[in-house]
This record gives structure tokens, C-alpha cells and sequence, in this order.
């Protein structure tokens, strides 16, 4: 009715309006919690696509990327490895087949007095004409010579006389030659031979050891026999000074290479760090370099090499097996154990090996061909050691200052390239390894 006044429901409206209000931030709140977990999510898929790449560039590691040693590369690595070695093998156009300039060859020659000279019945035909060579006049022969070793088993008895005493009745008996006892059977030295050069040089185990002894020199050992064929051994070397007359052989050297490489050992007990002698490499409750390892010092040409059981290889178990009295190059991979010598050496060499894996470990991250300056790293490198060669055939003492300055000049736009593109690239913990690289090639670049 037009009269009738209009009831006043502003009260209402203000309550349903608080009302609305309430929901839509309930709802504002609903969807900050669901995006919140959506970016949760996400992050979590990221870091987890992240680990994936990571065990995938693991299991795709073999001999030639990583320290995985042979024994333990994946199914197919073999073949992938003869594949990769072949496509890597580009003969330079001015380069001739066979050996190298420098390079001593070791061919079979002919020995003037041999052992045992054959004559071989003469052929019965001409070998053009099929015509009968009998009563045919002789030539000049040719010949023929073959380098072989014969493995006869061989028992050899000593009957040791012994003769009486006049005077009190004693009877004695002449003493029988080195190594020998009286009324007993032993191995000769060629057996003790064989079993020292397999356990030792070839680092076979005593069983294994026992069966190619059996196999090819036609005498079944005990694998106990052999075991203690190689203590009497060193307990003579060591007797007569071995070690320290080594050491001082490797400690006279201008160049020497060191590499550790862990083992199996029954007590798995990490060997507890001293004060002050934690490496950066030990960290996150991880402990490698608390793990036994065997340190390998070596002359670069191999002719001397000593092996020494290390409890750990942490820098001051690393740095106690290089001999204290060397002062030349050593020649080492990356790790930074042996970066505290520097005080007493003249210098380390990085192994060129080492650095060839890491690059080929990267070259397979990607994405797509970005990886490809470890790839001109190694190429650079390889290009630098032809280069030595070449001026070492040729007499000189040092590389040319352009050829030098060239090879700088790419490797450093190499390793920066590699810090460039990789400096932001996510991994799932720490920096990127092409990162990681490209830092390490810059700064251990001299």
C-alpha cells in the first residue's frame, strides 16, 4: 500500500553480508592452502625428476666416465665403450700408419744361436708346375723360428750321505741344498715364482691362483701354499730392507704418480678422524675417507710401484704413503687430499684421465648438445699431448708460444662456457657437475 511505511531491514542485510564475508575468506583460505600444496607438489616433482636424472646418469657411469672399475659396469658397457672408442679414433690426414716418431718398437728378431735347429723334410713338388722335385738341385733354404717355453714337471731327489763317527758312533748327514729339507717334499723355485708374480703383480686370489698354476705348469698347489709362498717372500724383502731401499728409488725420481683405490675388508669399522683431519669430502654423515683403501705410488713409466694398505684415506693417511724425502711432480686426480703437499712438492700434475672422465660423465647430462664443452675440453687436451709428442720427436725443449697460447685461449672459453650455462641449472643437491667442472677446470687450470 502506498501508505504503508517500509519496514527497515538494513539489520538483516548487514548480517548476511557478514555472512558472505565469512565464507569468502574461509574459501580464500580453502584456496591459499590448496595452492600451497600445489606448489609443495611441484617443488616435489621437480627435485624428484632431479634424483631421477642423477640414478640415471649413475647407472649409465662405466670405466671410462666414473672410478667404476670394470668388473662392475653395467650390462652393455663393453659395447657401448668399443663404440664410443671407435668414433673417437680420427686419424689425422698427415698422420702415417704404424709407429710413431719416438715410439720404440718391440718386434720378434731372429736369434743368431738357437736353442735346437730343425730341418724341415724337403717339398715334393714344384709348387707352379706340379712337376716331382726328385734329384732336384738345393737352394739356399729359408727359415723359420719359434719362441716357446717348455713346461715339464720335474722331480729332482737329493740323497744327503751320512757317515758315522769312529770315535763316539754319531752319524751325520750332509745338509741338503737351500730351501730343501731332510726327509721332506717342497715346491721348487719356478712353482714359488709363479705363485708370487700371480698373487702379487696380478693381483689373482690364492684360490684362482692355485688353479692356473695347476693348469699350466702341470702340478696341483693348495691355495694355503700359495698364500704362504707370498709371506715367505716378503718376509725376506723386508727382512733385507725392500721397503726402505723403494722408497728411496721413488723418492729420487722427478716425477712421481699416486691413486688410492678402496677394498673389501672384514672389519667395515670406519677408522675415526683425528683432531684436525677432516676432509671436505666427509660430510652429511657420510664417511668415505674413513673406508681402508691401497695407496698405488708409481714412476710414470711403471717401472717402480709400491703398494701400501692405508686405514683411511684421509690427507694425513694420503700424505704419510708419498715419501717424505720426494720433492718433484706428483701426478694425482682430483681429490684435494693431496692439495696440502703442495708445501713440499714442486708441483701436482692433474691426471688428464681423471679430468677425461668427469668431462664425459657432464657430456651426457644435456640437455641436448649444451654439454658439449667437455667435450672441447677433451679435445684440447688430447690436442696438447700430440703437440708435446710432436716437439719431443723433433728435439725441442718446449711448446711454441703460439700453439701454447691457442690451446689457453680454448680451453679457457671451454670451462667458462661450461660455468656460464650451468651456474643456475637446477640437481637435486648442490651444484650442477657442470658447473661443478667448469669451476674446478678454471681453478686447477696451471
Amino acid at each position: 500500500m502506498p501508505d504503508e511505511p517500509v519496514p527497515d531491514d538494513a539489520a538483516g542485510l548487514r548480517a548476511a553480508n557478514a555472512r558472505l564475508r565469512a565464507v569468502v575468506a574461509e574459501r580464500a583460505a580453502e584456496i591459499e592452502g590448496l595452492r600451497a600444496g600445489l606448489e609443495a607438489e611441484r617443488e616435489l616433482r621437480r627435485r624428484l625428476e632431479l634424483r631421477l636424472a642423477e640414478l640415471e646418469r649413475r647407472l649409465g657411469m662405466d670405466s671410462t666416465d666414473s672410478g667404476t672399475p670394470s668388473s662392475k659396469e653395467r650390462i652393455g658397457a663393453k659395447e657401448a665403450r668399443k663404440a664410443r672408442q671407435q668414433s673417437e679414433r680420427e686419424r689425422s690426414k698427415d698422420r702415417k700408419r704404424g709407429g710413431q716418431p719416438g715410439h720404440q718398437g718391440k718386434g720378434l728378431t731372429r736369434d743368431p744361436d738357437p736353442d735346437d735347429t730343425q730341418t724341415a723334410g724337403p717339398p715334393p713338388e714344384c709348387r707352379s708346375c706340379r712337376t716331382s722335385l726328385d734329384g732336384a738341385e738345393a737352394v739356399e733354404p729359408r727359415w723359420a723360428q719359434v719362441i716357446d717355453i717348455e713346461i715339464l714337471r720335474k722331480v729332482t731327489e737329493y740323497l744327503l750321505p751320512g757317515l758315522a763317527c769312529g770315535g763316539c758312533g754319531a752319524v751325520t748327514f750332509a745338509e741338503p741344498p737351500p730351501g730343501l729339507h731332510a726327509g721332506a717334499v717342497c715346491y721348487g723355485p719356478v712353482l714359488n715364482a709363479a705363485a708370487v708374480l700371480l698373487s702379487c703383480c696380478g693381483n689373482v686370489p690364492a684360490e684362482r691362483s692355485a688353479q692356473l698354476i695347476g693348469m699350466l705348469l702341470g702340478t696341483e698347489v693348495s691355495a694355503g701354499w700359495v698364500d704362504k709362498a707370498v709371506a715367505r717372500v716378503n718376509a725376506r724383502l723386508r727382512a733385507a730392507g725392500f721397503d726402505d731401499a723403494m722408497i728411496a728409488a721413488l723418492a729420487a725420481g722427478d716425477v712421481l704418480a699416486a691413486d688410492e683405490t678402496p677394498v673389501n675388508v672384514l672389519d667395515k669399522a670406519p677408522v675415526p678422524a683425528a683432531a684436525g683431519e677432516a676432509d671436505p669430502e666427509e660430510k652429511d654423515g657420510k664417511d668415505p675417507a674413513g673406508a681402508p683403501h691401497v695407496l698405488i705410488v708409481t714412476t710414470p713409466d711403471g717401472r717402480l710401484r709400491f703398494l701400501q694398505a692405508l686405514g683411511s684415506r684421509r690427507k694425513g693417511s694420503v700424505g704419510a704413503g708419498i715419501p717424505a724425502a720426494f720433492a718433484g711432480h706428483l701426478m694425482t686426480d682430483g681429490y684435494t687430499g693431496y692439495q696440502h703437499l703442495l708445501s713440499r712438492l714442486a708441483g701436482i700434475q692433474q691426471c688428464c684421465q681423471h679430468i677425461i672422465r668427469r668431462c664425459r660423465a657432464v657430456i651426457k647430462l644435456g640437455p641436448g648438445g649444451l654439454q658439449s664443452w667437455a667435450g672441447d675440453i677433451i679435445a684440447i687436451l688430447r690436442e696438447a699431448h700430440q703437440a708435446v709428442e710432436q716437439a719431443r720427436a723433433r728435439g725441442d725443449t718446449a711448446l711454441g708460444a703460439e700453439v701454447r697460447d691457442k690451446l689457453r685461449q680454448r680451453y679457457d672459453e671451454a670451462a667458462a662456457f661450461g660455468i656460464i650455462h650451468n651456474r643456475l641449472r637446477d640437481w637435486h643437491e648442490g651444484n650442477h657437475p657442470g658447473y661443478a667442472l667448469g669451476c674446478w677446470l678454471r681453478d686447477y687450470k696451471e
